[in-house]
């Protein structure tokens, strides 16, 4: 069994391609799957923000509770709380292995983290929710580079169009440090943040 094909129906569900591979049969058939794909979405207030979170957990491959608490903190914070949600979601370590590049998707970034293949400040760190800080500094760990995926990384096949200007990033030494907090602006998610807000807030 085709194990890219649940994520293709997922993209063309949520309207945005969520890996490499899903690029071309999202653009081929850029419609919801199933019998009554090409029919009229339903456009209640309800259903375009539950739309609209659901493609966030998505593309940070979240459970309902970790987005949940991730709007939860956001909501404390004393800026906008779908600014801060983002924010909040965009520190996570795995989110942030693949902003430098060391992996291909956020699916791959996650098995990393679990594999114990990433250190933070030189210590293994095996939970991709962890939350980093300024100044942290990731890696590959030393005895996972020779492995071909990171090779491969290594040699930027990876590496994003447009580099996270919040990272430091030594692609060729696998390691990238977070100079400072992202801005909502500079953060690749395809995401109506207020929508989400709205949508945990009604």
């Amino acid at each position: 069994m085709n194990q890219s094909r649940p994520k293709v129906r997922l993209s063309r569900s949520l309207g945005i391609p969520l890996t490499p591979k899903c690029v071309r049969y999202f653009e081929r058939r850029p419609f919801p799957p199933g019998q009554h794909g090409r029919a009229r979405r339903s456009t209640s207030d309800y259903s375009i923000r539950l739309r609209e979170k659901q493609r966030l957990k998505a593309q940070y491959h979240l459970q309902e509770g970790q987005l949940r608490r991730a709007f939860d903190r956001a909501a404390r914070q004393p800026g906008k709380t779908g600014e801060e949600l983002i924010v909040d979601l965009e520190i996570r370590l795995a989110a942030l292995v693949l902003r430098a590049g060391f992996a291909r998707t956020i699916y791959q970034a996650r098995q990393f983290v679990v594999h114990q293949h990433v250190t933070v400040n030189g210590r293994r760190l095996d939970r991709p929710s962890a939350r980093l800080r300024v100044g942290d500094v990731v890696a590959v760990a030393q005895r996972s580079r020779q492995r071909p995926p990171f090779l491969v990384a290594a040699a930027g096949a990876h590496a994003p169009q447009r580099p996270a200007p919040y990272l430091d990033v030594d692609l060729a030494g696998l390691t990238a440090r977070l100079t400072r907090l992202p801005l909502r602006a500079e953060i690749p998610v395809v995401c109506d943040e207020q929508l989400v807000v709205e949508h945990y807030s009604r």
